[in-house]
């Protein structure tokens, strides 16, 4: 597997994650790359480690299938190769075999200071993943009754796998994990131990969250600590704790960004951030028809720590980029 599908694998998953379907997270990858049946959430969380700096899910035949969904992609076409070159490699049809993912980012050190994960349900291939393996000298191996497909990552000069391996773990009937070697290892090794299920703040923001199909929830304190931002720029941000976005994706996509600050004159002066913010938003999409739907459905609220934005993004609105798109083309 290239390092060019490996990257759009995590960035077409993370895109489900938050409804955009586009390419979000990948500022936490040094790596390659109906929510709830129960009300705990899904039960993949039970492979997501107690101290996840971000957890996401998205149920991928709902986003797939939606109208929202079908105009975007008729309007960006980038993403074909690298999905059928995904599809090649691994014989996974995103759009077909993959029902829902949960994806995490766990906490790491020194320089790796991010590792994630994803985890998808659906239908795949055992034995063409095996093959892929072994066309590149990859690891067929079984690791406390789960079999694991390995990639070796760049070799060197002296033929010895050199950087990160990845790989693909058979969780479960239907259920597979992709990422890191070791973190995929880790969280196998969690079964019946401590997961995120045990992290109530964590888990007190999902349990709002239930009615989207698509949503993400994190530390944004943690994030931004080891994000490398350049000097006096992290100063700038507000103290926010923790953030969620869900959204709801159909005939267009409606969705909700919540914070969480440190305490209550944070949570005003992010307020004051974010209102200025779409002030000059709101003057500047003025001049452009086609972004003042949008800024006019983004209303803010909250009180206290916390910050609210809610908006509502019309499939009509694609049309009105592609044709703006269009006509500055001609």
């Amino acid at each position: 597997m290239t390092k060019r599908t490996r990257y759009f694998m995590f960035g077409s998953v993370t895109v489900l994650l938050v409804g955009l379907c586009t390419g979000l997270v990948a500022f936490y990858t040094g790596m390659p790359m109906g929510a709830f049946g129960r009300p705990d959430g899904p039960a993949e969380l039970r492979y997501v480690p107690a101290d996840a700096t971000l957890v996401a899910f998205a149920n991928v035949q709902d986003v797939m299938r939606s109208e929202f969904r079908q105009k975007l992609r008729a309007a960006i076409t980038d993403d074909e190769h690298g999905q059928a070159e995904f599809q090649k490699q691994t014989g996974i049809d995103i759009e077909h075999d993959i029902d829902h993912v949960v994806a995490f980012v766990e906490p790491g050190s020194g320089d790796d200071n991010h590792n994630g994960m994803v985890i998808a349900a659906g239908r795949f291939e055992a034995g063409r993943l095996e093959a892929l393996a072994r066309e590149h000298e990859g690891l067929i191996e079984e690791y406390k009754g789960k079999r694991l497909v390995t990639v070796v990552g760049d070799r060197g000069h002296d033929e010895k796998p050199h950087g990160d391996t990845f790989t693909v773990a058979f969780l479960d009937p239907g259920l597979i994990a992709l990422g890191q070697t070791g973190v995929v290892k880790r969280s196998i090794d969690r079964q019946g131990g401590q997961s995120v299920l045990d992290n109530h703040e964590m888990m007190n923001l999902v349990h709002d969250l239930d009615s989207a199909n698509a949503w993400a929830v994190g530390r944004f304190d943690t994030l931004i600590s080891q994000a490398r931002l350049p000097e006096g720029v992290a100063g700038q941000i507000p103290a926010v704790r923790w953030f969620s976005a869900s959204g709801h994706i159909n005939g267009g996509l409606r969705g909700t960004i919540r914070a969480e600050a440190r305490d209550e004159q944070a949570g005003q002066n992010l307020r004051d951030v974010v209102q200025g913010f779409m002030a000059l938003a709101k003057m500047q999409a003025s001049q452009k028809p086609e972004l003042t739907a949008l800024m006019n459905s983004i209303q803010l609220s909250g009180t206290g720590k916390t910050v609210s934005l809610n908006f509502e993004v019309p499939s009509q609105i694609i049309d009105a980029f592609s044709e703006a798109h269009r006509r500055a083309e001609d």
